[in-house]
């Protein structure tokens, strides 16, 4: 995989980076290449897009992780650690504006320069589930 563009975000220190997009409301730029520009053709009526993007300062990983919101380990894949065997990340965030090849969005959680390797539409008659079971979270989600 090769990036398609880069996230350009207020957060340069991982520690004081929002651990979820829902729960910033960091404002950033989605700089997409020039080469990739005309796959942006309609974007600017979406109100809400994913962004899939690689966590490029992650060092290593195990399989086992204690996330920050809970004191017990869990399996890397029942949680969003960015320490991962690919580290890959991906945020819902809010499009504000389409400005030739760069978006401005709202609900940032990434550092600045980000590798971009997607962008896809969020589209709630796909994406929203309503009947789920967050496993270990379910315990933590009211904090």
């Amino acid at each position: 995989m090769h990036p398609i563009g880069v996230i350009h975000s207020p957060f340069t220190e991982k520690d004081k980076t929002p651990f979820q997009a829902s729960r910033s409301q960091a404002i950033g730029l989605v700089e997409v290449y020039p080469e990739f520009a005309d796959g942006l053709k309609d974007i600017e009526a979406l109100s809400h897009i994913y962004l899939l993007y690689v966590f490029h300062e992650s060092n290593g990983y195990t399989l086992q992780v204690k996330p920050f919101l809970d004191d017990q380990e869990h399996g890397i894949f029942a949680t969003r650690h960015p320490c991962r065997p690919n580290p890959l990340g991906m945020s819902i965030v809010k499009l504000l504006s389409r400005k030739e090849n760069s978006l401005t969005v709202e609900g940032l959680d990434t550092l600045d320069g980000t590798p971009l390797l997607d962008i896809k539409p969020y589209i709630p008659d796909f994406d929203l589930r309503t009947d789920v079971r967050t496993g270990w979270y379910e315990t933590r989600s009211k904090k």
